[in-house]
């Protein structure tokens, strides 16, 4: 039985837990989780990255990032499910893209916080951070998708961009909904119509005061 790496917090692994539970998939999958900082982890022998997830096959192949395990669990679930054939691939590719980039901008600023201290942080570096993440959002907010209605409309994108927002709830006390009406409107579409978003969400980390907002 393959085996994902990952860990509860993570928005990646949150992708890959709910994409294979749309598909079926999850009860075929063993979860174990992976400390990305401990040198000791099995993980960085699995994937040289050291990062989560990743999905350890049976005949001992490993799959990362999250991108490629969904594809993977698409193609196992027979295909065009989560990422549908032909043109219509590309939006949610785009989408999933602009989701993950707003998690790894995201990522970047807990991490500054999080492992360097004070006077070495760079305020610089965090309001560049910032700003990929506020124009990712005003973009969506302008464009964003069509609410889901069941959970058969959901694809890679719309899962991995839940995810996104949902980890800026978890960790940036849901200040990314101000001023955006359509985005939230949506990620409520996407709550209620996929019930693995809800069983996969935890309840929100405290933030540092330092932390920068994203609104």
């Amino acid at each position: 039985m393959p085996v994902l790496r990952s860990s509860p917090p993570s928005p990646f692994g949150r992708k890959i837990k709910i994409a294979a539970k749309l598909l079926g998939l999850m009860d075929k999958i063993t979860i174990e989780v992976a400390d990305t900082a401990n040198p000791d982890d099995s993980l960085r022998a699995q994937n040289p990255l050291g990062k989560i997830p990743a999905l350890v096959l049976d005949d001992g192949s490993v799959l990362y990032d999250s991108r490629v395990i969904t594809e993977y669990l698409d193609f196992m679930a027979g295909g065009n499910r989560l990422l549908p054939e032909g043109e219509a691939r590309f939006p949610v590719l785009r989408l999933q893209a602009l989701a993950d980039g707003i998690v790894d901008a995201s990522i970047l600023q807990v991490y500054e916080l999080r492992f360097k201290p004070e006077e070495y942080r760079f305020p610089d570096w965090m309001t560049y951070q910032k700003a990929k993440v506020t124009r990712g959002l005003d973009w969506l907010e302008a464009n964003t998708p069509p609410a889901l209605t069941s959970a058969a409309d959901a694809d890679a994108g719309t899962i991995a961009l839940a995810c996104a927002l949902g980890y800026l709830d978890l960790r940036f006390a849901s200040a990314w909904r101000e001023g955006r009406p359509n985005l939230v409107a949506w990620l409520d579409s996407f709550d209620a119509a996929v019930p693995a978003f809800g069983e996969t969400r935890l309840d929100p980390a405290p933030v540092p005061a330092t932390v920068a907002t994203l609104r």
